[in-house]
């Protein structure tokens, strides 16, 4: 680029990188200061008011209540959703609600949405466990599996037990079945046809056509069954936890051997495991206010 002493002024706010002199003329190069990298306040405290939204929602958030609550476009919001779950600081649910990841809580000392639920839960799944004398378990949805993330073991010597943090599959599981049937039938039908189906049990479900209709009398009857679908001998009921939107968040479950937990006590059972997870879903509820 070739200057002289009247070229604009705006010239004067580059950095002058070489010049030379060829046939008395000055040639000389210019280039801009580089920008910096680092995030401007602006983007910085936008990331903030979504994690202080979601703090205080332990049941989640979908985009558009985040959107409301901090006054932040859509697409902008989405987009640092979209980067803060791909690092594991925001966790989304299959409907759509976000929540604290859990890499935040280990930074922070806080709770994930997980740890939440577990904790509002506990004494409630203990009074299931002490009206049933069997196994109680609380799961939730992950990924195309059931996550169980609390497990009150039986205090009989012959029970069913199952370990926290371990995944098991939708299609052949009470709780598994719960969740499902509860499901936006989009999302439902999706998950249905990549599951690859493997028998357990001369009882396990290893079609989507006897699934899907499995899933339909569980959701006209408010629970889920198990029988000996994933191991001989034992029978587990289950039913969906529902927010206040009555989508579904997670599930509980009350597991045994068969000769303990007959047919005739699944009703009874049902009603007592309802009880318990509308309790669960009122107090994180509450917690949302």
């Amino acid at each position: 680029m070739c200057v002289d002493g009247n070229e604009p002024e705006v010239y004067q706010t580059l950095r002058v990188r070489s010049r030379w002199i060829e046939d008395g003329q000055v040639t000389v190069l210019l280039e801009r200061p580089r920008k910096s990298k680092s995030a401007p306040v602006g983007v910085v405290g936008k990331v903030i008011q979504i994690l202080e939204s979601l703090d205080k929602a332990p049941g989640g958030l979908l985009l558009r209540e985040i959107v409301v609550s901090t006054n932040i476009n859509k697409s902008t919001a989405y987009r640092f959703l979209s980067h803060l779950e791909s690092e594991g600081y925001v966790f989304r649910d299959s409907d759509g609600y976000y929540m604290v990841g859990p890499k935040l809580a280990r930074l922070g000392n806080g709770t994930t949405y997980q740890a939440t639920l577990c904790r509002t839960s506990a004494g409630i799944l203990e009074q299931l466990r002490s009206e049933t004398g069997e196994t109680v378990n609380l799961a939730v949805l992950d990924g195309s599996e059931i996550l169980y993330l609390s497990v009150i073991e039986s205090q009989h010597t012959f029970r069913m037990v199952s370990e926290v943090g371990r995944r098991r599959p939708l299609y052949c599981t009470a709780l598994g079945k719960a969740v499902l049937a509860y499901l936006p039938p989009e999302q439902q039908s999706k998950i249905i046809s990549a599951t690859k189906f493997e028998r357990f049990t001369p009882h396990t479900i290893c079609s989507a056509e006897e699934l899907t209709k499995d899933l339909h009398k569980i959701h006209r009857r408010g629970y889920a069954l198990d029988d000996e679908e994933t191991v001989i001998g034992a029978r587990c009921i289950a039913v969906p936890i529902l927010n206040r939107d009555r989508k579904v968040i997670g599930g509980i479950s009350v597991s045994g051997p068969e000769v303990r937990v007959t047919k005739r006590q699944v009703p009874e059972y049902a009603a007592l495991l309802r009880t318990a997870a509308d309790e669960v879903a009122r107090r994180l509820s509450v917690l949302s206010e």
